[in-house]
């Protein structure tokens, strides 16, 4: 579509609102509550994940390295969306201004880019773990994981450097009402009324680098896992081969699956119902579920809750409050 590059007498706009969710009172009432407790049951659940690999040193191996960063992740993943969230179904619509999203932006950007290399990263792990478990403790020794780890965060942020720079540098004239929750790239890309032909060739370049790059080393590092499953000699093996990737094979199918669908082509994607269903998937659903997925289910994780819980100190907490 064209866009006039003709702007000098045009009000540029100060703010945008946010439709978020739903209009009705009644049932935003409802997804406000729903959403806070899936807020703070996300946030408990990854701050406990945090503390057991921190402070048990059984957990100090790279897998739980990754899984850490990945909590941590999760958390500011969450904290960055979901805030937006419930202020526009505790006041619909939510007023937000210039500058509150492009820092929005510019973190969800980050984040979802650290997000997409760190699966990657966890992918390589098991790979090596599976395939090459003679040489796992030199190739997965503590300083490589550390700059997996800070690759990962550094290349999220240079990625959304570029992406927000080139969509605060647009002008936006009006309208200013973003259906959806938060501010994102696509909805934002439509309200400008400058020409988004050099944004949307970096956004394009962007994903391909992060994206499709990250998707492309975990699908290599699975085909390689399968292809050593098959030929191991019991099924015993191949079961508990198959049992210490398949929790990540889920999480990184549904959040994979979820932003293909969404990014692989923003400009032909209107700000529709479906679209903000399909963020809160990836931006609230995921987060909660992968501590579940990843940690919660593992033998090693279960037996650390279980002498933290039963520790001691724990215990004596207990019966003085008991006894209180």
């Amino acid at each position: 579509m064209e866009r006039p590059l003709e702007l000098g007498n045009v009000t540029r706009v100060q703010e945008f609102v946010l439709l978020g969710l739903s209009t009705r009172l009644g049932i935003r009432i409802v997804l406000f509550a729903i959403f806070l407790a899936l807020y703070l049951l996300t946030l408990l659940e990854n701050m406990l994940i945090i503390y057991l690999i921190c402070s048990h040193i059984e957990l100090h191996k790279p897998m739980y390295f990754f899984l850490g960063n990945l909590s941590c992740l999760e958390m500011c993943y969450v904290s960055v969306t979901v805030p937006s969230l419930l202020v526009g179904l505790g006041s619909s619509p939510c007023h937000v201004p210039f500058a509150a999203c492009m820092t929005q932006l510019f973190l969800f950007i980050a984040l979802i880019s650290t997000k997409c290399t760190l699966l990657a990263s966890m992918a390589y792990d098991r790979y090596v773990a599976i395939c090459r478990p003679l040489h796992y403790p030199l190739l997965m020794r503590p300083q490589v994981c550390l700059g997996l780890a800070l690759s990962s965060w550094l290349g999220g942020l240079l990625v959304s450097v570029a992406k927000t720079s080139c969509i605060a540098s647009l002008s936006y004239c009006g309208p200013n009402v973003l259906n959806h929750f938060f501010c994102d790239v696509s909805p934002l890309l439509n309200l400008s009324c400058t020409n988004v032909a050099l944004t949307e060739l970096v956004d394009f370049i962007s994903a391909i680098v992060i994206f499709c790059g990250s998707l492309l080393v975990a699908l290599a590092s699975y085909v390689a896992i399968g292809r050593a499953v098959l030929h191991m000699p019991s099924a015993v093996t191949r079961c508990r081969a198959l049992s210490t990737c398949a929790s990540h094979l889920v999480v990184v199918g549904i959040f994979y699956g979820v932003v293909l669908f969404m990014y692989s082509r923003p400009r032909l994607i209107s700000s529709t119902d479906l679209n903000k269903v399909l963020s809160v998937i990836y931006t609230v659903v995921t987060p909660m579920c992968s501590p579940v997925i990843y940690c919660l289910r593992n033998r090693e994780v279960q037996a650390v809750l279980h002498k933290t819980l039963h520790s001691p100190r724990v215990s004596s907490a207990t019966t003085q409050f008991a006894r209180s």
